[in-house]
């Protein structure tokens, strides 16, 4: 574990130049969740990977608890899932989530990487905190991986994403997906395109997860980021 500002991080260095790859975990996971991805998503060029570790913890089974980026009402989502809906996020601004800004970019100026060296991803929360990231940056990050993740306050975003314009990002959802709808995730994808990026939906049949297919895309997207 490496601490970056009051984050603390699991990562593979392997070049001090090269460019990194940061991957934000879901809700109820923490750094070792993705980890593995460093080691199996197959890329031509050397990168670095950081997976940081969510800055609370949360229960998530008798005697379990795990890391989550802010608090999220897993009874409203269960509830939706009784009634054969989705929950709607897309006008909600999580509590918690400016403080999650605050704390990861903070993390990100302790690593002293410049910010077109730095590609941000994540999965589910996870995609969340690294899309706000990615679109508030002070300079234009070199990529976006948005994995299983959902749209949120999008009257914010909508203000971020022209400023982002021409740049392509890489996203992944379940059409099956219990947790995070995949109708959703569409929204997303159509509010990143029309106000300038570039990317498509990769959508799979599955749920809430990233399957082999997933990875090598996203192996082939960071062979394509152009870097400096």
């Amino acid at each position: 574990m490496r601490q970056l500002g009051k984050i603390h991080c699991q990562e593979i260095n392997h070049d001090d130049d090269a460019p990194w790859v940061i991957f934000f975990h879901g809700y109820g996971a923490d750094a070792n969740d993705l980890f593995s991805l460093g080691e199996i998503i197959s890329t031509k060029k050397t990168f670095n990977w950081l997976f940081p570790n969510g800055n609370l913890e949360v229960p998530i089974g008798p005697g379990w608890t795990g890391r989550a980026w802010w608090t999220i009402d897993m009874m409203e989502i269960q509830r939706a899932q009784e009634r054969g809906e989705h929950r709607d996020f897309s006008n909600d601004t999580p509590k918690g989530m400016a403080k999650a800004y605050d704390l990861t970019m903070e993390m990100i100026k302790q690593l002293r990487v410049p910010w077109n060296k730095i590609i941000l991803g994540g999965f589910s929360q996870g995609a969340m905190l690294a899309t706000e990231l990615y679109l508030r940056a002070p300079e234009t990050p070199a990529g976006l991986v948005i994995m299983s993740g959902t749209l949120v306050h999008q009257e914010e975003w909508k203000k971020y994403i022209p400023h982002r314009a021409g740049q392509k990002f890489f996203q992944s959802h379940g059409e099956q997906d219990a947790v995070l709808g995949f109708k959703q995730a569409q929204k997303l994808e159509t509010l990143l395109n029309q106000n300038g990026m570039k990317g498509s939906l990769m959508g799979f049949r599955g749920g809430h997860e990233i399957p082999m297919p997933v990875l090598m895309k996203i192996g082939e997207y960071l062979n394509s980021v152009p870097l400096p």
